[in-house]
Parts: C-alpha cells; sequence; structure tokens
C-alpha cells in the first residue's frame, strides 16, 4: 500500500466520521425540534376546543335567556341583537389593531350568504319550528349537527384527506345520541320538521361559509362582518311580519337579555367559535354543537326554571364522552415513513441509509487491490498513454 492510498484512505475515514457526527447532531436536533413542535401543536388543539366548547355553551344559554325578552317583536330583538355585537366586535377589532380591510367581491358574497343562511335564516327557521311543533324538535334534529359537519366538513375544507375520518364519524354520532337523549325526541309534525331540518342546514352553512374567508379576515372581522349584515336583513323580515311594531323602547328586562344575547352569546361566542374552526377542521369542530344542550341545560338550572332528570344528566356525558372520543390521539396506527424536509435537514430514516452509504464506501476504499488503483505498472492506467504524472507534474513517455 503507497503513501498516497494510505493517506486517502485516512482521509476518508475523517471525512465519514465528520460527516457521521454531522448527521447524528442533525438528527438530534431534528428530532427535539419535532418534539417541541407537536407539543406546541397538541397545546394549540386542546386551546382551540376550550374555545369552541365555551362558544357552543354560550349559545345553548340563549334558550333559558330568551324568556326575559319574550314580549319583545323577535326580528326587530335579533337585529337589535346583532347591531349590538356588532358594535362590540369591532370596537375589539380596534382595541386590537385591527383595521378594516377591504372585501374582495367573493369575500362579500360569501358574508353575505353566511350571515344570511348562519344567522338570519337560522332564527327565521328556529322561530317556525318552535311555532309549528315546540322547541323540542328543533333541539332534536339541530342535535344531528355533528353528524353533519363530520360528512361535509372534510369534503369542503379539501386538503390532504378530503374523505371523512371514521373516527369523527362514529365520534358525532355518539354526540348526536347525547344530545337527542337531552333533548327528547319529542312529539312534532311535518312543518316543524321541514322548519327544523332548514335550521340544522343553516348551522352547517354557519361554519363552512366562513373557512375560506378565516385565513385572511381572522375570527374578529368575520364575525363583526356577518353581525353587521344580519341587521338589514332581519329588519326587512321584521317589517314584512309585524310592521311598524317590530322595534320599540325595551323595558328594563328586555334591554338585558337584548344585552346578553349581543355581548356574550354574539361577540363572545362567535370570536370564540370562528377562531377554533380553523385549528380543529370542521369535522373536530362540529363535535361541539352538543355543548349547546348543555348549555341551555345548566343555565336553566342556574336561574332556577327546572331541574335536571337523570337523562339530561345521562345525555350531557354521552355528549362529552363523544367529543373525548373524537379530540383523542390516534393509536394503534404505523406511522408514516419519514421523509427529507423542505428546510434541508435529514429524517433520522434517511440518515441512517446515508451514513450506511457512507461507511460502506469506505470499506471498500480499505480493501480495494492496488491493481484497481494503477495500471500493471503501478501507475495510473491513463498514464500508459502518455500525459501528465499527477504526483510529480513531470510529462510521462509511452
Amino acid at each position: 500500500m503507497t503513501p498516497e492510498t494510505s493517506t486517502a484512505e485516512t482521509s476518508a475515514a475523517e471525512t465519514s466520521t465528520a460527516e457521521t457526527s454531522t448527521a447524528e447532531t442533525s438528527t438530534a436536533e431534528t428530532s427535539t425540534a419535532e418534539t417541541s413542535a407537536a407539543e406546541t401543536s397538541t397545546a394549540a388543539t386542546w386551546r382551540a376546543a376550550a374555545g369552541a366548547a365555551t362558544g357552543m355553551f354560550a349559545v345553548g344559554t340563549l334558550t333559558a335567556v330568551s324568556d326575559l325578552i319574550g314580549t319583545y317583536p323577535v326580528y326587530g330583538g335579533q337585529a337589535l341583537r346583532y347591531a349590538a355585537g356588532a358594535v362590540v366586535l369591532l370596537a375589539a377589532a380596534r382595541a386590537r389593531g385591527l383595521r378594516l380591510l377591504r372585501l374582495t367581491p367573493r369575500e362579500l358574497a360569501l358574508l353575505s350568504a353566511l350571515s344570511l343562511t348562519g344567522l338570519v335564516l337560522f332564527n327565521v327557521c328556529l322561530i317556525e319550528a318552535a311555532k309549528a311543533a315546540g322547541p323540542t324538535l328543533a333541539g332534536t334534529v339541530l342535535g344531528a349537527a355533528p353528524v353533519v359537519m363530520a360528512l361535509v366538513g372534510p369534503l369542503v375544507a379539501g386538503g390532504a384527506r378530503s374523505a371523512p375520518s371514521p373516527r369523527i364519524l362514529t365520534s358525532a354520532v355518539v354526540v348526536m345520541a347525547g344530545a337527542t337523549l337531552a333533548t327528547g325526541l319529542g312529539s312534532g309534525n311535518l312543518p316543524g320538521l321541514l322548519w327544523s331540518l332548514g335550521a340544522l342546514a343553516c348551522e352547517a352553512l354557519f361554519s363552512l361559509l366562513a373557512l375560506p374567508l378565516l385565513p385572511r379576515l381572522g375570527a374578529i372581522r368575520v364575525s363583526a362582518y356577518a353581525a353587521a349584515l344580519a341587521v338589514p336583513y332581519l329588519l326587512v323580515i321584521g317589517l314584512i311580519m309585524d310592521g311598524t311594531a317590530m322595534l320599540r323602547t325595551p323595558t328594563a328586562a328586555e334591554a338585558l337579555g337584548i344585552g346578553y344575547q349581543a355581548m356574550i352569546v354574539t361577540a363572545v361566542a362567535f370570536f370564540l367559535w370562528y377562531s377554533a374552526l380553523p385549528r380543529l377542521g370542521p369535522d373536530r369542530a362540529g363535535l361541539f354543537a352538543g355543548m349547546i344542550p348543555i348549555g341551555a341545560l345548566v343555565t336553566s338550572v342556574v336561574l332556577g326554571l327546572g331541574v335536571p332528570s337523570l337523562a339530561d344528566v345521562g345525555g350531557a356525558a354521552v355528549v362529552v364522552a363523544g367529543i373525548l372520543l373524537g379530540l383523542a390521539p390516534r393509536t394503534g396506527h404505523r406511522p408514516p415513513r419519514r421523509r427529507p424536509r423542505a428546510d434541508g435537514h435529514i429524517l433520522r430514516s434517511e440518515e441512517q441509509a446515508r451514513h450506511q452509504r457512507i461507511e460502506d464506501d469506505a470499506r471498500v476504499r480499505l480493501h480495494r487491490p492496488a491493481a484497481a488503483w494503477h495500471g500493471r505498472d503501478g501507475l495510473p492506467s491513463d498514464h500508459h498513454r502518455g500525459g501528465t504524472d499527477h504526483r510529480g507534474g513531470r510529462p510521462q513517455v509511452p
């Protein structure tokens, strides 16, 4: 073995060791970063879940609080509610330094459709369903909202998974069963059922139409714009249904009820819901619609309007179990194969293969015979036809 060969082998070994050390360091840093990112993602998901649960619980309190404004014209009262809620949301946006954005035609169309269906027609369907068949049937049908969101949500959101998740769909069925148990099946008729189904569709559109708006506008702006756009719609409907009597000076109790709806059920609940929706996705977020009957149940107890039955408590427990099932991480699945990331870091499985290739190459060099490196007389094979000696720079003679 010549001194040059020994030097080359030593250099190759040192290079292999250095590359291995660098690769191990990079792998360790990548693993730490991935662990930290996973922990951050899990914490953000649970924060979003808490926000969605609180928002839907607040919406559930609307049923009991509505008794305070039962004598006020319905559509006029809802117009006042959304007007006050929009003012609160716009004030919150200004306090956070969020300026109003110029809406594109597409955004304006989506917001108008969101406001018309998710806010205005939802209230119309709910009110008319209660008149036709009582509030129980509407509550039971709305309990199917998690199933609708689990089926339709992934198709509308798109992304890597556009098919409904069997686990989320199972969780949605559990939540629906719990909500039905807590609400009761009640009795109804065909008009009441049709109005209730309309309310169910509007409930789904309240979330699905907001998905393309939230990335640019954010939760506060979407909530404020939707509430503000609902006011003229409700005023027109109120004028048709109640005439000029749709608005009057509210009593102290009515003002308190309208103020609660504007502040808590509209401003706070909308903001919390739209903040959680992009993080959870429409299918998992839809599970929290099951919190609405629980909110109604707890509010009734707090206000002294009734004592929960065993079915009420059991239904609430089933709803919570279904939500937890939908939020639980997957188990028993084979993790996907890791691949190099876009930023150039090589993940562990790929790095091990690269390390093995380096070792194999070094081993081949150490055991390669001299004839493979040189010609039959000890010189590089291309020197037999003349050229320059790469070791000394002298011209070679054939």
